[in-house]
């Protein structure tokens, strides 16, 4: 009984392990899912887009396991989708990395504070999403970058908005049904 609690509660450095996998993993084949029926219904990558896929399972990650695992996933899953599959573009690639970083990083830390799981994830967007827009700026404007347009920081949000309200709605429940489906295991 209490050998399942502490497994949930503190993960071997194996399970960490296969599970930033398992999470990376996800990250570069779920939004391949969503291009492929937006390639089918004609929308193209906007489904891919609007819903954020390789966001869910980064955030579930850094819940469910902590920080750092949650921070290598968010890293390593737009650079490993880029290499595999050219997505997400080069001039998206870093910021994309960042953002996701921060997402995984910020939700593990969140991980054990007295909090509800929609703040979390809420606290965790709002990281991710400023410094992913604080990275563009700099890019425009420190840096003369111009593959970037700074005005890509409100079109994301409110293309992405279905994708956050959505993760608002599931990681609550995939959280409340592990952590049920654990106490039920006891």
């Amino acid at each position: 009984m209490t050998k399942t609690i502490k497994a949930i509660s503190t993960p071997t450095i194996k399970t960490k392990v296969l599970a930033t996998i398992l999470a990376t993993a996800s990250a570069v084949v779920l939004p391949q899912l969503f291009h492929v029926v937006g390639e089918i219904s004609g929308l193209g990558t906007a489904l891919g887009e609007t819903f954020l896929p390789m966001h869910l399972p980064v955030l579930m990650l850094g819940l469910l396991m902590g920080k750092y695992c949650g921070a290598v996933a968010g890293f390593a899953a737009p650079v490993i989708s880029f290499v595999l599959t050219g997505m997400p573009k080069v001039g998206l690639l870093p910021f994309m990395a960042i953002e996701l970083c921060a997402y995984g990083f910020v939700m593990g830390a969140l991980k054990d504070k007295k909090l509800p799981t929609s703040g979390k994830v809420l606290l965790s967007q709002f990281a991710g999403r400023l410094l992913r827009a604080v990275a563009i700026a700099l890019a425009v404007y420190a840096f003369d970058y111009t593959s970037l347009n700074i005005s890509i920081i409100w079109t994301s949000v409110v293309s992405g908005l279905p994708g956050l309200i959505l993760q608002w709605i599931l990681i609550p429940l995939i959280s409340f049904y592990v952590e049920t489906k654990a106490k039920n295991e006891c």
